[in-house]
């Protein structure tokens, strides 16, 4: 993370809630867009991931992609790239040729991003989910560049996301 960028901070109560960033999120992306995606166990990165699809306006189910690493979504405006890379080493992920999707013409999201770490673009926006309660969840959005920083700017700007941790 660039030690210039504020952290951001969005507070979920449900799914809606999830689904409403997602949405807000889509409305941003560009070609090449890269969100990476980590969190608690059980947290909603399927959810998040699920969210980011039905935005993009993607016609099939999203699901995880635990054993096949990686899904391809056509969205209405442009694919949509969906990693899960639980399961593989840094040294595996190299072999993969991500850098096809993450400098495609796509939006790609990758959950458990914190284990290819050294492989995901410099500029990128690192999305981390945390359980607060049954259904509460609290957001922390980490901008890496200036695309990235504008978007969060932006979201802020609007009052859905926040740049100073509030207790729920």
């Amino acid at each position: 993370m660039d030690a210039h960028s504020t952290t951001y901070w969005f507070d979920s109560r449900g799914e809606q809630d999830t689904y409403r960033l997602a949405k807000e999120l889509a409305r941003l992306f560009i070609p090449g867009s890269v969100i990476g995606l980590d969190g608690d166990l059980g947290a909603g990165k399927t959810t998040f991931s699920k969210a980011v699809g039905q935005a993009l306006e993607v016609q099939e189910t999203v699901n995880s992609p635990t054993f096949t690493i990686i899904k391809e979504y056509e969205g209405r405006t442009m694919p949509f790239y969906h990693m899960d890379v639980y399961r593989i080493s840094q040294e595996e992920a190299e072999d993969m040729g991500l850098d096809d999707y993450f400098y495609g013409d796509g939006v790609t999201l990758v959950e458990w991003a914190s284990i290819i770490r050294d492989l995901i673009p410099e500029e990128h926006l690192s999305v981390y989910i945390e359980n607060t309660g049954w259904t509460e969840r609290r957001f922390r959005l980490d901008p890496a560049g200036a695309v990235y920083e504008k978007w969060c700017s932006d979201l802020k700007e609007q009052g859905i996301i926040h740049d100073e941790r509030q207790e729920s």
